[in-house]
């Protein structure tokens, strides 16, 4: 298997200088780089720069995947939007980390899985991904949960320690995790989170009212009205001066104390979630296995009162003469065994099957195939 990795970084607050857009074609002369964006695809080599370092000086955001199974996003938010003591509790190991810089505050969220599952077609999954930015800034924190839930699934991969398991707690648990944005959803297929270790999370999560991105006017429309008009004159005079990609993020958090979903303390260990998506696996897997054989019943039962086409398509194959359609006969065969068991009437197609075989005992290649699956 031939190498790939893919990065990408997006800057969304401000575009990047003339001069910014030097510095960073120094450390890539290939790398596709705008006023607002740098990407490129390895084959073979790497990137020269430092992506933590890239993210902190120009970028708010940056995806990076490679084909023996990492995913990472980092995102940079100001640091003013989100309390690095609230990140912190569902940081876990290197799986989810954060920290400020003087400006900013950084959450860098990895998922490894070395089984194959990736994909050469990486370019659009950060313009999925990066409404989860906007989401943490006006004070959701189902992203991070669904990130630190991905962490809980690798550690138990990687570690044996079952007394840690039944004494590590879970973060803070926020409204909302049965019913995700988008972005959340997409969030969560690319850290990989385990859909039932979601579904047991969220039997704890209470409910919201009313996602971010749905608020109707008649809500916003009040709290807007009970800004202080100084503030309001502020808002307007950047928005006059030019393009301010921050601007709707800074509003929304002023407006987030009456809007943002809220937060139960974790009561549960990591085992016990762990052991509650064992055992929503293990009902759900039940579940489908009795579709299947309810399904397959059906199936028999309508052959069995009706199989007489079977039988005409079974001698049509067989009368080719063609070892692949004897293929299909023999097939065909089976099914027709199956049907007549169902219904309780082996005795039938065994006496069937038996003036078929008398009827074609000088073709060896049928025979065989016949004397294969057990048809005599």
């Amino acid at each position: 298997m031939s190498e790939y990795q893919y990065y990408e970084f997006q800057a969304l607050d401000r575009p990047l200088s003339l001069d910014e857009q030097e510095q960073l074609r120094a450390i890539s002369t290939r790398a596709r780089i705008t006023a607002t964006s740098f990407s490129n695809t390895y084959h073979w080599g790497d990137l020269r720069g430092d992506p933590r370092r890239m993210t902190e000086r120009y970028f708010d955001a940056h995806l990076y995947t490679a084909n023996w199974g990492t995913h990472r996003l980092a995102l940079r938010l100001p640091k003013g939007a989100l309390p690095l003591s609230t990140v912190q509790l569902y940081c876990h190991g290197h799986h989810v980390e954060a920290w400020t810089i003087r400006t900013h505050l950084l959450l860098d969220m990895t998922s490894e899985d070395e089984s194959g599952d990736w994909t050469e077609e990486a370019d659009d999954q950060l313009a999925a991904l990066i409404g989860v930015r906007d989401e943490l800034a006006t004070g959701d924190l189902r992203p991070l949960y669904l990130a630190w839930l991905s962490s809980l699934a690798a550690w138990e991969l990687e570690d044996d320690d079952e007394e840690e398991y039944r004494t590590a707690l879970e973060p803070p648990v926020p409204a909302g995790l049965g019913e995700l944005t988008a972005p959340q959803h997409a969030l969560a297929d690319f850290l990989r989170v385990d859909p039932d270790l979601l579904t047991a999370a969220a039997q704890a999560s209470p409910t919201t009212l009313k996602e971010p991105s749905r608020r109707a006017r008649k809500d916003l429309a009040p709290l807007i009205a009970a800004l202080p008009g100084k503030e309001k004159d502020a808002l307007l005079l950047q928005l006059a001066l030019g393009p301010q990609p921050r601007l709707r993020t800074e509003l929304l958090h002023r407006l987030h104390g009456t809007t943002t979903p809220a937060a139960v303390p974790g009561q549960r260990s990591a085992a016990q979630l762990l052991d509650t998506a064992h055992s929503l696996r293990t009902e759900r897997h039940q579940h489908a296995e009795h579709e299947r054989a309810a399904t397959r019943a059906q199936h028999l039962s309508a052959l069995a009162r009706n199989p007489e086409p079977f039988w005409q398509q079974i001698a049509t194959h067989i009368a080719t003469k063609k070892t692949t359609a004897y293929d299909q006969a023999v097939t065909l065969l089976a099914e027709l065994r199956d049907a007549y068991a169902h219904t309780g009437h082996d005795t039938d197609f065994r006496q069937r099957l038996a003036r078929l075989r008398q009827d074609h005992q000088r073709r060896p290649a049928l025979v065989q195939r016949l004397d294969h699956h057990d048809l005599r």
